[in-house]
């Protein structure tokens, strides 16, 4: 096993105090040796770090301290070096930007799917829409086999563009997917919003996928936002950013 423990982690919950989260935490994060960036919002949280397991675990157990962040769900993957180069803790807007009104993912969100019963149905041959909510980027990477895109270059288009073709939808069985769920914790909803009645989001998404099912049905690799860019079914780096 490599040496340096990866995490991504988000959550929709109300955060009024970001600016003392952020004072309380940084300091924590720097002495633990810890790079990355975590994302605060008043919406939530968006997390992405990687050092040494027992300072991982460490600054996770301060995290966890808290009762709107107790028992996130932690996507874990280990690789030889550090993917950051540095550490951040930005305020935001958005936990992921999107611009669209009246969305409420914490109190109102779409349906998921697990991993294990989307396979299951593929490999029934179920009549399914597998919607990729991510870029043009990350789709030529690898997606999932016969998946619709429409051709967005990041995810506020996909909110413009959606509204363009949500008839396409309608009446049919949609599963929304992205790298680790948390664009289609809003596009999901969304779609609900423009009409679709049956749309569900992968829980976990692509990432959560390779770790419970493996490649079946899944072509190529899944692109990263760090200097690993794209990660196998074993969740292994394939390549490695540009410096």
């Amino acid at each position: 096993m490599s040496g340096i423990l990866n995490i991504a982690t988000y959550r929709f919950v109300a955060i009024p105090d970001t600016a003392a989260l952020k004072a309380q935490w940084l300091p924590s994060a720097k002495a633990l040796g810890l790079k990355g960036t975590i994302l605060l919002a008043n919406e939530g949280i968006n997390l992405f770090l990687a050092g040494a397991e027992t300072a991982i675990r460490s600054f996770m157990s301060i995290v966890d301290d808290d009762p709107r962040f107790a028992n996130l769900d932690l996507k874990e993957s280990w690789s030889d070096d550090v993917p950051f180069k540095r550490l951040k803790i930005k305020i935001k807007r958005e936990i992921v930007t999107f611009r669209q009104a009246g969305l409420d993912p914490v109190h109102r969100p779409a349906p998921f799917m697990p991993p294990a019963e989307l396979k299951r149905r593929l490999d029934a041959g179920e009549a399914l829409v597998l919607l990729d909510t991510r870029n043009d980027v990350e789709v030529a990477k690898g997606t999932f086999d016969h998946a619709l895109f429409w051709g967005n270059r990041n995810f506020t288009e996909f909110g413009e563009i959606a509204r363009q073709h949500v008839d396409e939808l309608k009446g049919k069985t949609v599963v929304s997917f992205c790298t680790g769920g948390i664009r289609c914790e809003k596009a999901a909803p969304y779609l609900q919003q423009l009409g679709v009645d049956n749309v569900y989001q992968l829980e976990g998404g692509i990432l959560r996928y390779f770790e419970h099912v493996g490649r079946d049905h899944f072509h190529g690799d899944c692109f990263v936002f760090d200097e690993r860019a794209a990660l196998d079914p074993h969740l292994a780096a394939t390549e490695h950013a540009s410096a």
